[in-house]
């Protein structure tokens, strides 16, 4: 289905959101004492930081990986990480023996929520603007069956209307059957849908594919001239819905 990379705003009546780094981060700290006790001395802060700047390439792999789900994906991912923490914390320590080491530490399947547990800043309060705007909203997640149980965790289970965890219903994003599945969720139309995420291979081609507008979250400007709009965060977001939209 085509779709037009221009986001239509004024005619929006549901958004979808990724879960992980849209709202809701891991522990940085936990992993930064994991990371030090491995030899990898570093900051959660700082890790954060690298995480972001370690996106465009996890995008990257995803199209080779197709999942961004399991331990070798995650390993990846810690991988990449490390990678972009400043020289100074890294020189002389080989990488794939830390992520091997952090990934054996912090994954647990079945229990995403132990590590992704940290409530963003300032989300919840943009997601209540955005919600008393009247939109639709609806988490679409790749997540290993814990989403449901996080949301509830952090307190904003009752901010959506509704949660697609790749894990329960057998797709992921880029999957385009994912989407399928939130858009008859809530009776919702692709054109009047946009979905923004962190992850471009995954959110924006996966939402395309499914007729769904996108939006990629780039909060440290870590990501090139891409070929969709591009917000800095949730706030971003809301500044650009125009308020209650007409129901067709």
């Amino acid at each position: 289905m085509a779709i037009s990379r221009t986001v239509p705003w004024a005619e929006l009546d549901t958004i979808f959101f990724d879960a992980g780094n849209t709202f809701l981060s891991m522990d940085f700290d936990r992993v930064a004492a994991a990371a030090s006790s491995l030899g990898v001395e570093c900051s959660g802060r700082q890790l954060e930081r690298a995480e972001a700047a370690a996106r465009p390439v996890l995008s990257a792999a995803l199209a080779e990986r197709r999942t961004t789900e399991g331990g070798g994906a995650f390993r990846f991912y810690l991988r990449a990480t490390l990678e972009r923490l400043p020289a100074s914390r890294r020189d002389g320590v080989e990488l794939d023996a830390v992520a091997s080491g952090l990934a054996e530490r912090l994954f647990s399947p079945g229990r995403n929520d132990r590590l992704w547990n940290r409530r963003l800043p300032g989300r919840r309060e943009a997601l209540e603007r955005i919600r008393a705007l009247g939109y639709r909203m609806v988490v679409v997640s790749n997540s290993d069956g814990s989403m449901a149980r996080t949301l509830t965790r952090i307190g904003m289970d009752q901010l959506f209307d509704g949660l697609v965890d790749s894990t329960v219903v057998g797709f992921e994003k880029p999957d385009s059957r994912i989407f399928e599945v939130a858009l008859d969720l809530v009776d919702a139309r692709p054109e009047r849908t946009v979905h923004i995420g962190d992850l471009y291979a995954a959110d924006v081609i996966g939402a395309w594919a499914a007729g769904v507008h996108a939006v990629l979250l780039d909060p440290w400007a870590d990501w090139p001239e891409m070929d969709c709009p591009k917000v800095a965060d949730l706030d971003e977001l809301a500044s650009l819905l125009p308020g209650p939209p007409g129901r067709a």
